[in-house]
């Protein structure tokens, strides 16, 4: 079963810029224009990289209702809204839809451990609202995994389930939903894009992409043109910083990289913490040699 989604290429997993303990709407609005100028083809706000299980309810949705608003239409806005409660990721799932959002990341409901069924209909029920779905298969931070059986018989039984970010880190399970339908696959560590779009993938929700979105643009740009050799060079090139965004917890690094350069304040919520100090001079070297200004 074919189903049309505008939903592939670069997007970025935005985080969430804090000032003094509160969101910081100012530097949020700059990170979306930003990532708009720099070529980005669809903002994830509220996902793990913005630190949603810190973020209030009220918080949650204020920061949907203010990206899709400064997005204004120029790019598709798919709002994190997942929960372990069903109950709580439909009236988030609910909200997105009114407050304009275009689709919704559904994570697997972590903690509880929930059967293969029970993510089913988890996932079926959220689909009354009427909103695309796009799962998010991250088993290592969510203590359990979609199975790619289970992927596909969601994208065969559930209307509006379109797409899957794909995070569990093994090739093998793209290729085996890939050769099972025709559900957008895209990929949820950078450091496996090329490879995930190369076995039937067709974008990815990145992290790098808060700090450089039109490199991330490139590399989608280059898969989808099958330039195979060009693709291979710009994912080299950009393989230390991804392994830079995962010295610590994402999303610590990136948050420390995005203060080097000036983008926002080195602010997160406990339990996360700043970036250790014996990293940091690794990560601006690295800054500076891929020529980022830093401060």
């Amino acid at each position: 079963m074919k189903k049309e989604t505008k939903l592939r290429g670069s997007m970025v997993a935005l985080v969430t810029p804090f000032s003094d303990g509160g969101v910081d709407y100012d530097a949020l609005g700059r990170l979306i224009d930003f990532q708009i100028a720099g070529g980005t083809q669809a903002l994830v706000p509220c996902g793990t990289t913005g630190e949603s299980p810190t973020l209030s309810h009220e918080e949650h949705d204020q920061v949907i209702e203010y990206v899709v608003q400064r997005a204004a239409g120029r790019v598709p806005v798919i709002a994190g809204t997942g929960s372990n409660c069903t109950k709580e990721a439909l009236r988030l799932t609910y909200h997105a839809k009114s407050a304009g959002a275009n689709a919704c990341l559904i994570v697997n409901p972590y903690y509880n451990k929930p059967t293969q069924q029970g993510m089913y209909e988890h996932v079926a029920r959220i689909a009354e609202v009427g909103l695309p779905i796009v799962l998010y298969n991250i088993p290592g931070r969510c203590g359990v995994e979609l199975a790619p059986e289970t992927v596909v018989r969601m994208y065969d039984e559930i209307e509006q389930v379109v797409a899957v970010k794909e995070a569990t880190g093994r090739i093998d399970v793209t290729s085996q939903i890939a050769a099972a339908c025709d559900i957008a696959i895209l990929s949820g560590d950078d450091s496996l894009t090329l490879a995930i779009c190369s076995s039937g993938g067709c974008g990815v929700i990145s992290v790098l992409a808060n700090l450089l979105p039109a490199e991330v643009r490139r590399l989608c740009d280059l898969i989808a043109s099958n330039d195979l050799d060009g693709a291979r060079r710009q994912h080299l090139r950009l393989f230390p910083l991804v392994r830079a965004c995962f010295l610590e917890t994402n999303p610590i690094p990136i948050k420390a990289a995005m203060a080097m350069a000036g983008m926002i304040r080195d602010e997160l919520r406990l339990p996360m913490t700043p970036l250790a100090a014996q990293h940091r001079p690794a990560w601006a070297a690295l800054l500076k040699e891929f020529g980022v200004k830093t401060r």
